[in-house]
């Protein structure tokens, strides 16, 4: 299947998850906010697809991540309810799918920013790319808890505090970007000789061109 049949498909995916979870979320406020990145996301890719498409694993990944922002948007991050039934079933101390949220705010960022610093700048493959791409993900990490530390303290306390998510852990926002940079380096040692494959099928492209 080629890429562009693809991205289509994700593209309806994500359109029909969208509207569901617009539907009766658990809170707007919150909802938006979740979501509001991945929009901005893919609204940047799809405005530049004709004159900078990424590799096929990108639109993969992005997809994924929108997915979960999605969900986390619907529902909150603190009360999905698999993860509140995984909760009571083992006996857990948390709802786990804000952990997962932010072990994908650096799983699947990591493989756009390598792709972004190897095409478009003179950054070759090996430990200093691998060092700076798990750098970035974890400043964007970073950033992000920033946003929420301010969304927190700046919008109605129910919103601030659903949005927050940090269910009692005085050590939440320095987990979850642990989890992010743990999640950059995971992606990056599974999936860099499969996106590495993809990057040169690209240039082959390229040069037919």
């Amino acid at each position: 299947m080629n890429q562009k049949k693809i991205v289509i498909i994700v593209s309806i995916i994500v359109g029909f998850l969208l509207i569901w979870s617009a539907i009766n979320p658990a809170n707007y406020g919150v909802w938006f906010l979740e979501v509001a990145p991945g929009l901005i996301g893919v609204t940047i890719l799809a405005l530049t697809y004709k004159r900078f498409q990424f590799s096929t694993i990108v639109y993969i990944f992005v997809t994924l991540h929108f997915i979960i922002l999605i969900i986390g948007g619907h529902y909150t991050y603190a009360e999905n309810p698999l993860f509140n039934w995984l909760q009571d079933t083992f006996d857990l101390s948390r709802n786990y799918y804000d952990r997962l949220g932010h072990i994908a705010q650096g799983f699947f960022p990591a493989i756009i920013i390598r792709e972004l610093l190897l095409r478009k700048t003179k950054l070759e493959r090996g430990k200093w790319l691998f060092f700076l791409v798990a750098s970035v993900a974890l400043a964007i990490s970073a950033s992000y808890e920033l946003f929420e530390w301010f969304a927190a303290v700046s919008l109605a306390p129910g919103t601030g505090d659903a949005f927050l998510a940090t269910q009692g852990d005085i050590w939440d926002s320095q987990w979850d970007m642990l989890l992010a940079l743990v999640g950059s380096i995971t992606s990056l040692l599974l999936f860099s000789r499969l996106h590495d494959r993809q990057l040169e099928s690209i240039k082959s492209t390229e040069k037919k061109r």
